[in-house]
């Protein structure tokens, strides 16, 4: 998830929204009965966590029909793409006007894999426990993805007045090769190319105790670029050690790679990020914050900085090791192995002298090190957008002392597809969550509170409300 900053920065913090004018978009609305919306919105967010697409191999064409049924139910016009064995593209519209170009909501209907033995409940039970829905893809992101159909369908039977066309888009793919983006902007880019904006998922909004809540709108993301070591070698009878085998020489080179420390960069809109929330901090880190480039002299205050995952992966490159591969019998030596690295570089990096820099880490000719797919150059979107706007006057209704605020995110989202269109997108989810919930996702219990489903449906209701009503 997506986490600090990028674009021209806007800090929000007041005690109360600032007095306006009601606007059509307000009285709308506020005419609306939101409690059965509402309740109808965690039902069916059970019913769609109980949609096994774990990927691979996705199986998303079962989520399509999910959906598929909701819209027609609702009179919203849509067409479900197949595009391979079990895996398909859903795409609805609500016509505009045509006075403004097109908002689209994206969201991927394929979640990670769940080891159930690691869960409190059956991680595809959609089981309320405690006030929150346990489910895979409860927060990455079949609760967003619910929410922008429950906006579609509220659209249509409110007869929400819009300015511009209303698009909701689901996706295969995402969490391993984005193929279902990838065969919509191949086959049919005439659905989203006129379109003006773009929200899916990278946002991260943030409770953040005795400090107040952050709201992080993703504008940038910093790119993956996957790597694999293989490590060949002497194979042999595991009775009789060979110093140099292949697993010894992998073991020996990742050792050097996992304790590189990479040169820290701060980039332009990064020191203006912790200018920004220097506000929360107590001293004496908010005026390190606030003097951050002068500020990272201090070895002991970088090293304070590396040692907090918030901030780390904002001020330089990071590998973590996340595959490793040997031999499949533990009396065998095998003769080669491999591990594989996920790499995430700023924005400004160069993935050819990363990789060159890599190497020399590695410092064994007889281990490849070689890139894993096609590396995607990094993409931004402005702040000063209608959009942006929205978001900030919406979060404040409802929240009148939260940070707003441009994120970086760490991982990688489908915007950086999408602009290339020339769509403004933003990662921006409608829902606040402790650290401590939002580390539940890709992890076992990964869990949504009830009452901020609730409360999203509403809040992402607004905000395409603003932009939309004519």
């Amino acid at each position: 998830m997506k986490k600090a900053l990028l674009g021209t920065f806007s800090l929000l913090i007041s005690c109360a929204v600032a007095t306006r004018g009601q606007t059509s978009a307000d009285e709308h609305t506020q005419r609306i009965a939101w409690e059965p919306y509402q309740d109808r919105a965690v039902r069916l967010l059970q019913e769609y966590l109980r949609i096994d697409t774990s990927n691979p191999p996705g199986n998303e064409l079962k989520a399509a029909e999910f959906f598929l049924r909701l819209f027609d139910e609702a009179g919203v016009p849509n067409t479900v793409y197949p595009y391979a064995p079990g895996r398909a593209d859903i795409y609805a519209v609500l016509k505009g006007d045509g006075s403004q170009r097109p908002l689209v909501l994206l969201n991927h209907m394929d979640v990670v894999q769940a080891t159930p033995s690691s869960w409190r409940v059956p991680p595809f039970s959609g089981e309320i426990l405690d006030g929150e829905i346990y489910g895979r893809g409860s927060l990455d992101m079949k609760d967003e993805g619910l929410m922008q159909a429950m906006v579609m369908m509220i659209a249509a039977q409110q007869h929400l007045s819009l300015n511009r066309d209303l698009i909701f888009l689901a996706t295969s793919d995402e969490e391993v090769g984005d193929t279902g983006s990838a065969w919509i902007l191949e086959h049919h880019p005439e659905l989203v190319r006129d379109a003006e904006y773009l929200i899916t998922e990278g946002g991260s909004n943030l409770i953040l105790p005795g400090q107040g809540t952050v709201y992080g709108i993703g504008v940038a993301e910093k790119v993956p670029f996957w790597i694999r070591l293989t490590a060949h070698g002497r194979g042999g009878h595991g009775s009789i050690p060979i110093a140099d085998s292949a697993t010894v020489r992998l073991v020996r080179a990742l050792g050097r790679v996992v304790d590189w420390n990479q040169p820290v960069r701060l980039l332009p809109t990064v020191e203006e990020y912790f200018h920004a929330v220097a506000r929360l901090q107590p001293e004496p880190r908010a005026s390190q914050y606030r003097t951050i480039r002068s500020a990272l002299d201090n070895p002991d205050f970088v090293k304070s900085l590396m040692d907090d995952e918030n901030f780390a992966y904002l001020l330089h490159d990071t590998v973590s090791l996340t595959v490793l591969q040997g031999g499949p019998q533990t009396n065998v030596i095998p003769d080669a192995a491999s591990a594989e690295l996920d790499v995430r570089l700023l924005p400004g990096s160069d993935p050819e002298e990363f990789l060159r820099a890599l190497r020399k880490v590695v410092a064994d000719d007889q281990i490849a090190v070689e890139p894993l797919g096609r590396y995607r150059r990094p993409n931004a979107s402005s702040t000063d957008t209608a959009l942006y706007r929205a978001i900030e006057q919406v979060v404040h209704r409802y929240n009148a002392l939260a940070l707003v605020t441009p994120t970086l995110n760490s991982g990688y989202t489908e915007c950086q597809m999408y602009r290339t269109l020339g769509l403004t997108c933003y990662g921006f989810a409608p829902i606040e969550l402790t650290p401590q919930l939002e580390a539940t996702e890709h992890a076992p219990n990964e869990r949504v509170p009830v009452e901020q489903v609730r409360r999203g449906v509403r809040v992402l209701y607004e905000v395409v409300a603003e932009l939309t009503s004519r």
